[in-house]
């Protein structure tokens, strides 16, 4: 299992963004060299963990529990396949491009030592937007998406450094609950009876992801009869 590349991206204005200002950091291209991985902070401050990442969205991306996006080259090279084009290092908007790995059996709290210094940690997974349709240009880009429901893997970072391509990853740790990627990304999108579920994952998981179960549980608590 390795770091096939590190991805970041610059804030660009495009016509197909909600974003302040219109403009998007998702188009990520490949960088040479060593890049630093830090903890940005609370989301809605912080942004990118990845030095020179531009996010430009903070409502709805970055702060800790999203410091850092991954998605396999295996997965792309499926979709290249299915779209009929090349998909290229970066261009889900991914920071780090992975070889080796299943990610969407990653389970939030899985920890990864990515390199000699580096922990990340597995929190949630992508949901698709406006924007990433945009950037694709694909007919029904986001139901296509959440069919596949292979979504990828947002991280914290659990200890800060430097990463660069080449760099090995090794799962240093994963918890014994059930609430893989593909699991708790079908219960956000397509099959949200499975939202208590996703529970199990503790603390791992973002603050306001537990604030949508709860929510959830308290409608279906006010529809049962009295």
């Amino acid at each position: 299992m390795k770091l096939l590349s590190v991805n970041l991206g610059r804030a660009t204005v495009v016509d197909y963004t909600d974003a302040e200002g219109g403009v998007t950091g998702i188009g990520k291209r490949p960088v040479d060299g060593p890049v630093r991985i830090f903890r940005p902070g609370s989301k809605g401050v912080g942004a990118s963990g990845v030095a020179g990442d531009d996010v430009c969205d903070r409502r709805h991306h970055g702060g800790d529990h999203q410091a850092v996006y991954a998605y396999a080259r295996e997965d792309l090279d499926t979709w290249g396949r299915e779209l009929g084009r090349e998909l290229p290092d970066g261009i889900f908007g991914e920071n780090l491009t992975t070889y080796g790995m299943d990610l969407s059996d990653a389970r939030i709290g899985e920890r990864w030592r990515v390199g000699p210094d580096v922990v990340l940690e597995v929190s949630c997974s992508r949901i698709p937007c406006r924007t990433f349709a945009g950037a694709m240009g694909e007919q029904g880009w986001v139901k296509r998406f959440t069919q596949a429901a292979v979504p990828g893997a947002y991280l914290r970072v659990i200890e800060e450094g430097e990463v660069r391509a080449g760099d090995a990853i090794e799962v240093i740790h994963r918890p014994e609950h059930e609430v893989s990627m593909a699991f708790w990304f079908r219960a956000f999108t397509t099959e949200r009876e499975l939202l208590p579920r996703t529970l199990a994952a503790g603390d791992a998981m973002p603050p306001e992801r537990h604030a949508t179960v709860h929510r959830y549980l308290e409608q279906q608590a006010a529809r049962q009869p009295s």
